[in-house]
């Protein structure tokens, strides 16, 4: 890295998880953000040549922009705490608990926010005990439409949407491809919207809510990082109450999960004006259709000039 005496920060990208083009193109925004705003930057991938990388020359700051398991998991920040590196995001414990979305759910449901009803199925159960009978009680309790989805991961792999019963097996099979325990939880129709949070020195706060309107209906990964393949409204079009809502909603989500520095939360807003939680990510993703980067110029705000706060109040601290 630079020999130069101010903060260098180590953006981390790419990883082994499906996810790896989306955190790759996310690495590349953010850094290209936190040079036009004067810090020294680079980017590095997370492989066998990172820790000796580190070791050889400590960054000041280091900001995962990991998606997926590897970087959401919590498992790269126990490493960076064991070494004392400084990074931008949420601890390791906070991470776990935001990256298991039914054990997110539980929590966020505690503290006051709406959740679809759902049950988590593991493969080894499913199998055990047939799939048919399985699902048969699922629908039953549940009732259709239903979204199936991976209880870890993002970006909508593995995700689908259920309308008929006989459509639940390959919606099952689709969703243990990436994880060995599905979710199957009521589908909420409404304004479907993402809510960023930045937590800085003037505290947590929530960006313009964002409305996703995917051409196809659904918000699967095509939709999310294809260019022209989804609308988005920055401010979503909602009245001001249900603005309000979502903001709070994506507030509370962030501190029930102890999250820090940033936090995107997906919501879906009824036709009642009531904002229920979908799940929410610590590493949002920073893409040209990504919606924070959307979030933060509706705020009229920078995002090399946000970011390098983050990572000035990461040193700091």
């Amino acid at each position: 890295m630079s020999s130069s005496t101010s903060p260098r920060v180590l953006v981390l990208a790419g990883g082994l998880s499906p996810e790896r083009d989306v955190s790759l193109r996310s690495g590349r925004r953010v850094a290209d953000a936190l040079r036009l705003a004067g810090v020294d930057v680079e980017v590095a991938d997370v492989d066998a040549a990172l820790l000796p990388a580190l070791a050889a020359d400590r960054p000041s700051c280091v900001v995962p922009l990991l998606h997926g398991a590897a970087g959401e998991d919590g498992a790269i920040r126990d490493v960076l705490d064991a070494l004392g590196l400084p990074y931008v995001g949420s601890e390791p414990a906070a991470c776990r608990r935001a990256f298991d979305k039914p054990v997110a759910s539980a929590l966020v449901a505690a503290a006051g926010v709406r959740v679809p009803a759902s049950v988590a199925l593991p493969h080894a159960t499913f199998r055990e005990l047939g799939a048919t009978g399985v699902l048969d009680a699922v629908v039953r309790r549940l009732g259709l439409p239903l979204m199936v989805k991976p209880t870890r991961g993002g970006s909508s792999l593995g995700a689908s949407v259920v309308r008929a019963a006989d459509e639940l097996p390959a919606a099952m099979v689709a969703a243990f491809a990436y994880a060995d325990t599905a979710l199957i939880e009521q589908f909420v129709t409404g304004t479907e919207v993402a809510v960023s949070v930045v937590d800085d020195v003037a505290g947590a706060r929530a960006l313009p809510v964002v409305e996703v309107v995917p051409d196809g209906g659904f918000y699967d990964y095509g939709a999310r990082y294809t260019a022209g393949a989804t609308e988005f409204f920055a401010p979503a079009r909602l009245g001001d109450d249900a603005l309000a809502r979502c903001a709070e909603t994506a507030l509370t989500v962030h501190r029930t999960l102890g999250l820090r520095d940033w936090s995107r939360s997906d919501l879906v807003v009824d036709g009642s004006g009531v904002a229920w939680f979908l799940e929410v990510n610590v590493a949002p993703g920073m893409t040209e259709t990504s919606t924070y980067p959307q979030a933060v110029a509706a705020g009229g705000l920078d995002l090399g000039t946000l970011t390098a706060g983050l990572v000035a109040a990461a040193i700091a601290r």
